[in-house]
């Protein structure tokens, strides 16, 4: 099934178990954009009531965890060789994962620390690979559960508040024509979160410093 096929049938066939199993997909190494997903969802749930919105972000979510616990223990298993080894091969080409991208993200767990599975996750590029520094690092399961709920939350949130803005002040009539809209805006929004998140992690350790 070609890309543009698989997209439109998520967006054909929205419904609690779509969004999980497609976000466990995009929380993973798998090259899937969460904007196919999350605000069609929260759009379909304003306009025919098939859905909660909540539970779009409750379901999306726990997708979100699935895939980040994928990530976790397929590093805690294989080991950082293995791991390296596999960001340069042509199938991890082919996910869009290479060697540059793995250690972009270790260095950004190995400088902020646990709480940067939370901010990871809000951070375009990194927020598919944090886990794996997380599980290189052997991170306590608690924290990292912890951390990765409250930033895919946060993250499914504002992709969620995106659907229902468009449900709310635009007159789009198709689960396609949300999708085009919100990877527009979950892309401006994302490098305001990443600029935040910059601010908040500095000032911590400026304060830690102290």
């Amino acid at each position: 099934m070609e890309t543009a096929e698989l997209f439109r049938w998520v967006l054909e066939n929205l419904n609690y178990w779509v969004v999980t199993v497609f976000m466990a997909i995009e929380s993973s190494f798998i090259p899937f954009p969460s904007e196919v997903v999350v605000p069609p969802a929260a759009w379909k749930a304003m306009a025919d009531d098939s859905m909660n919105i909540f539970l779009v972000v409750v379901f999306a979510t726990l997708g979100a965890n699935i895939g980040a616990l994928f990530n976790y223990y397929l590093a805690l298993w294989l080991g950082r060789p293995i791991v390296y080894r596999f960001a340069n091969s042509r199938i991890g080409h082919m996910c869009l994962i290479d060697e540059e991208k793995v250690r972009h993200a270790e260095e950004y767990f190995k400088k902020h620390g646990a709480a940067s599975t939370f901010f990871g996750r809000l951070i375009p590029a990194v927020r598919q690979l944090i886990s794996i520094p997380a599980g290189l690092a052997r991170m306590k399961m608690g924290p990292f559960l912890l951390y990765t709920t409250l930033g895919a939350g946060l993250w499914n949130t504002v992709l969620a508040t995106i659907g229902y803005c468009i449900y709310q002040f635009t007159d789009l009539k198709t689960t396609n024509d949300v999708y085009v809209l919100a990877t527009k805006y979950s892309h401006e929004i994302g490098y305001v979160l990443l600029g935040l998140a910059v601010f908040v992690v500095a000032f911590l350790i400026y304060k830690a410093r102290k």
